[in-house]
């Protein structure tokens, strides 16, 4: 675009410095060095919070900087772009403190938002060594006192921050039932807590994030006042499912972050690199390599910039937002990151400075962990098969919220307020973006016969909508078991996902190109939508006949052209700091 709609990200960006420059504080070097000595980035960490990240960590009705949920995922796509083991270290501090803004108090949000936006670091203790992702059938107890106080016993494991943080908000079981009233959430402040009620556990050994403080609490009868519960009695675990509504799709953060450093690494070392007479990047092989890599980035990107605004503009369909994104940005980001490696052979794997600061292995192991934690893939996919029924009846209703998706996709509209109210575990309607995918062909469809997109892009867009009719037709019939969901269910959620995902890049091309087209050449004649339409379908119908001629080869010289310029190779006009104070 021909400007940013986030200026804010640009100056955090600049004020960081060229990470190029070994002697800035967070440098692509010292990272790389902490790395290899698994040593956390306490420094680094600092700078961020005297930049007032923190702040943006916090909603602006209690006393933060964060107005709009979409403008702090780029600021930390940024931090992530830079080392994604300080954004996962940092940004924690947001998933501790999330659930206290969605079910918590006026006076508890306030007070917790001071203490984050002056630098407290937070944890989540949600896991347990035995049970994983499996959240009701947690172990540690909060038994409640004649004073209205608890006493907190048990143990939570591979968690965030856990030995860092002051404070660790703790799911646990206040109810002798089973079931998810059984749970509520406590806000522990750890400095509090009187010697041996509470003892730390080591730190776990990691492939990748190894600078991060992945490691546990241990609980003995520690005594916690009643004013640290958030939210109702056994309310705890629908906070956390609403929260991970906001967490889950902040997520996508880090894989544009690890995708924006293992894209430019990748297309910095194809133009510089020559074999067999020519530089890599005009080897055709390699060329195609790059090419949809670049297509599957904007992809995520383009997926990732509604579902950011979707936080706002469709708050109550967010249980769907986020399981897709969730699951579709990092592991799309993940087969990007794996098929670049073998655009930069051997030095995929160097470490050290030997190539440049080992980051590609780094940014390649590190990455292997953003589809594990707030939901692994699995768990998001089931969560959208269970919304199956609502999505299906959505769907014979004809139930869409256009005006919501319209916000959600114009980049250049003002957001409305977020609103914790209208969370839901429940969505109706639910699948909006995907509802209303229809109506985006016909728009294009209609610019295709103007002349102003090729007919090509409308007849990708038309087998496109063909593939999704037939996906609401087998959620239509699908029926619901409580056990052993059969194999055919999670492919049809990722069916649905990528349909998704389609229908957010048709919306966003068609809402943000007339300004952004005579800047840009990605927006002109629909080229990025079409090339992402291209790799959708390879996807959704594998084996078709190649209809789409050179859309992918006419992506490259883009991309050659916001490396040369030192641009993000981004939908967004963004250059990125080099050799700046």
């Amino acid at each position: 675009m021909t400007s940013t709609p986030y200026p804010a990200v640009l100056d955090f960006d600049r004020a960081l410095g060229d990470p190029d420059d070994a002697g800035r504080l967070f440098s692509y070097a010292r990272c790389g060095a902490l790395d290899d000595r698994e040593e956390f980035p306490v420094e680094i960490c600092r700078e961020l919070d005297f930049l007032g990240l923190p702040g943006h960590y916090v909603p602006a009705r209690y006393g933060g900087s964060l107005h709009r949920y979409d403008e702090v995922l780029q600021l930390m796509r940024a931090v992530a772009r830079r080392d994604l083991t300080v954004a996962i270290a940092h940004g924690k501090t947001f998933l501790g403190a999330v659930s206290v803004w969605v079910g918590g108090s006026e006076e508890q949000a306030r007070e917790l938002g001071r203490l984050v936006a002056d630098g407290t670091v937070v944890s989540w203790g949600l896991t347990e060594r035995d049970h994983g992702s499996d959240l009701l059938a947690g172990e540690v107890a909060a038994h409640r006192e004649p004073d209205g106080g608890y006493r907190l016993t048990g143990e939570k494991w591979l968690i965030n921050n856990a030995n860092r943080g002051r404070r660790i908000c703790v799911l646990a079981r206040t109810g002798e039932q089973g079931g998810a009233r059984a749970y509520s959430l406590l806000m522990v402040d750890k400095q509090s807590l009187p010697g041996g009620t509470y003892r730390p556990l080591p730190a776990v050994k990691l492939h990748g994030i190894r600078s991060a403080d992945i490691s546990g609490v241990a609980f003995t009868d520690a005594p916690v006042p009643a004013a640290a519960l958030i939210g109702a009695e056994g309310g705890g675990a629908e906070i956390v499912l609403k929260s991970l509504q906001l967490t889950r799709t902040l997520c996508a953060a880090l894989s544009l972050g690890a995708a924006d450093q293992a894209l430019g690494l990748a297309t910095g070392y194809a133009l510089e690199r020559h074999a067999y007479g020519s530089r890599l990047i005009d080897l055709p092989q390699t060329r195609h390599l790059i090419a949809a890599s670049y297509a599957d980035v904007l992809l995520a990107e383009a997926t990732t910039l509604v579902a950011g605004r979707a936080i706002h503009a469709l708050t109550g369909e967010l249980a769907v937002v986020s399981a897709v994104t969730k699951y579709f940005v990092p592991t799309l980001v993940d087969q990007v990151v794996s098929r670049l490696s073998t655009v930069l052979g051997a030095r995929s794997l160097l470490v050290g400075d030997t190539f440049e600061h080992g980051r590609f292995q780094k940014v390649q192991r590190d990455h292997r962990i953003v589809s594990i934690f707030d939901g692994n893939t699995v768990v998001n996919l089931h969560s959208l098969v269970n919304q199956f029924p609502q999505l299906a009846r959505q769907a014979r209703r004809g139930e869409v919220d256009r005006a919501g998706v319209e916000t959600a996709a114009t980049l250049t509209a003002e957001l409305p307020d977020f609103d914790r109210e209208r969370l839901s575990l429940l969505p109706r309607p639910g699948g909006s973006i995907v509802q209303s995918l229809s109506d985006g062909v016909a728009e294009l469809a209609e610019l295709a016969r103007q002349g102003v997109v090729p007919t090509s892009l409308a007849r990708n867009a038309e087998a496109i909508a063909a593939v999704a009719d037939e996906v609401a037709a087998s959620i239509a019939a699908h029926r619901p078991v409580a056990t052993d969901v059969p194999v055919a269910a999670f492919s049809l959620a990722e069916r649905y996902a990528r349909c998704f995902a389609a229908s957010a890049a048709i919306r966003l091309w068609l809402r943000n190109h007339a300004t952004a087209g005579a800047g840009h050449p990605l927006w002109q004649d629909g080229l990025w939508l079409e090339a992402v339409l291209v790799r959708l379908l390879d996807q959704l119908l594998p084996g078709r006949p190649d209809t789409d001629g050179d859309v992918l080869e006419r992506l490259v010289p883009v991309l050659i052209e916001q490396q040369g310029r030192g641009d993000l190779p981004s939908l967004l006009t963004h250059p990125l700091v080099k050799g700046r104070s």
